[in-house]
């Protein structure tokens, strides 16, 4: 498909400032001269610093015009990760438990939560959806809707499935109760109980405690904080053991942040075949990647059906809606009975929301507005683990999301340190939690979606706190 002409000069000033014509600080051109300049319009011109700023490398000042943006110090990134290379049984769903109770203790800084910021205005028009459709809605909208989700909201996925590299029909893709359905159910179409299935490590929770649920084993894969899973691990483990599918979230990571190079994705497609592996992608955090374009998923290098591609709009918008899908490739009619013996139909307002405000062009504005401020977040979440935690700390650099990875010293067990900053008011993702093996117990997570605050930058400086006394004991 050929880009738009926005879209093309957007690229032409992306490339002088990566090969530094233009340095940070610099003032760019401005929207009169690069439209006279280019024989554009002013509203194409307009268009392209929007794409600048969304990518995080120009700034806009206020009567002033386009700047580009320094780019930040890459931090002390985490090794990559060594996990236990033998299938093993998922445990910790105690700790898991306690951390999602504690979003209901109130006035708890939940720092540990997977939660996105819901208070932004560009979810207003999505509220007044739903208030519509509450109001005006027939009787219809009261009965069990298709068991692959509504057409409409199917037919907004698949459009903007085109953005991540895929060609998809309505058909192809099934809604499920969010996300985690979408995990289960794919999780349930191509394994059965006693199988293996491979993870990245540290890995999202949620398909860890998903493969414990299905009395499935898990093998942890090491994993690079900037590039993901060791491909040569990966050869070395398939090789050894009878693993039946690969569980892994390519882009924006869940808890480390990295996106996979393409060259990457492509290798580990042609592995995928060689050993004829089922991979299930969760791609729940693609669409708020800091660069543009949006990094393709997995499923756009996928020409045999093997990708199981799910997703859910729980991180985007509000996991509140429970919307989520899954596009399952060769394993339709398997997953299409796991749907339906998990939950039947989806609720149906929801989807009918959702599908709205695709199609109004609120999603997009809304992701628009969240990239910049999570990748604001990022930088000052970084800022603040630099100055109040031991210098020895390592941290991620995510590449979207709103998630970071914090590696402390080997003598701090992060499930005490969760201990006690509870009596304080601030709560952590222990790392034990990402791992099947209980590893990365000197590891935590922390969310910066909110809006930086000095409440925020409070509890970055008691978790500091809490740990150098530790380390003084």
């Amino acid at each position: 498909m050929a880009s738009k002409l926005y879209e093309q000069l957007a690229g032409e000033l992306a490339t002088r400032i990566e090969q530094g014509y233009y340095q940070p600080g610099d003032k760019l051109p401005s929207i009169r001269v690069l439209s006279q300049e280019h024989g554009v319009s002013i509203s194409t011109v307009q268009e392209a610093y929007r794409l600048l700023e969304q990518s995080g490398m120009a700034e806009s000042r206020l009567k002033s015009g386009y700047y580009v943006l320094g780019r930040m110090k890459m931090p002390n990134l985490p090794d990559i990760s060594r996990p236990v290379q033998r299938p093993l049984e998922v445990s910790q769903w105690e700790l898991v438990l306690k951390l999602l109770g504690s979003r209901e203790v109130e006035g708890m800084v939940a720092l540990g939560k997977g939660m996105p910021d819901v208070s932004g205005s560009t979810l207003k028009p999505l509220l007044r959806i739903l208030a519509d459709l509450n109001r005006h809605s027939d009787i219809s909208s009261l009965s069990y809707d298709n068991l692959r989700g509504s057409y409409e909201l199917r037919l907004q996925i698949a459009r903007l499935s085109v953005d991540s590299g895929c060609r998809m029909h309505p058909d192809d893709i099934v809604v499920t109760t969010g996300c985690q359905e979408a995990l289960s159910c794919s999780m349930r179409a191509v394994t059965k109980p006693g199988d293996i299935v491979a993870v990245d490590s540290p890995s999202f929770y949620g398909s860890m405690q998903t493969i414990k649920a299905l009395g499935l084993k898990a093998l942890e894969i090491p994993t690079h904080p900037e590039t993901g899973i060791s491909l040569e691990a990966l050869e070395l483990v398939l090789d050894q053991w009878p693993v039946k599918t690969l569980q892994i979230t390519p882009i924006c990571n869940n808890p480390l942040g990295y996106t996979m190079p393409d060259d990457r994705k492509r290798h580990l497609i042609s592995l995928a075949k060689k050993y004829d592996l089922s991979i299930i992608e969760d791609d729940i955090y693609g669409d708020l990647a800091y660069q543009y374009p949006r990094p393709r998923t997995l499923k756009s290098y996928d020409e045999d059906g093997r990708v199981l591609l799910c997703s859910s709009v729980s991180k985007t918008l509000a996991p509140g809606l429970r919307v989520g899908w899954v596009a399952p490739g060769r394993y339709g009619d398997v997953l299409l009975h796991m749907k339906y013996v998990s939950t039947a139909a989806s609720a149906t307002l929801p989807q009918q929301a959702v599908a709205e405000f695709i199609a109004q062009g609120g999603y997009e504005r809304h992701l628009r507005k969240m990239r910049a401020q999570y990748q604001r977040g990022r930088d000052r979440m970084i800022e603040w683990v630099e100055r109040y935690f031991p210098e020895n700390t390592r941290i991620s650099y995510p590449q979207g999301g709103f998630l970071l990875w914090v590696e402390l010293p080997e003598a701090i067990d992060s499930v005490k340190l969760n201990d006690r900053l509870e009596c304080k008011g601030v709560g952590i993702a222990p790392g034990v939690l990402f791992s099947a093996s209980g590893k990365y117990r000197n590891c935590l997570r922390l969310n910066y979606a909110e809006e930086s605050n000095r409440k925020i930058q409070q509890s970055i400086e008691v978790i500091g706190e809490e740990i150098t006394q530790m380390l003084s004991v």
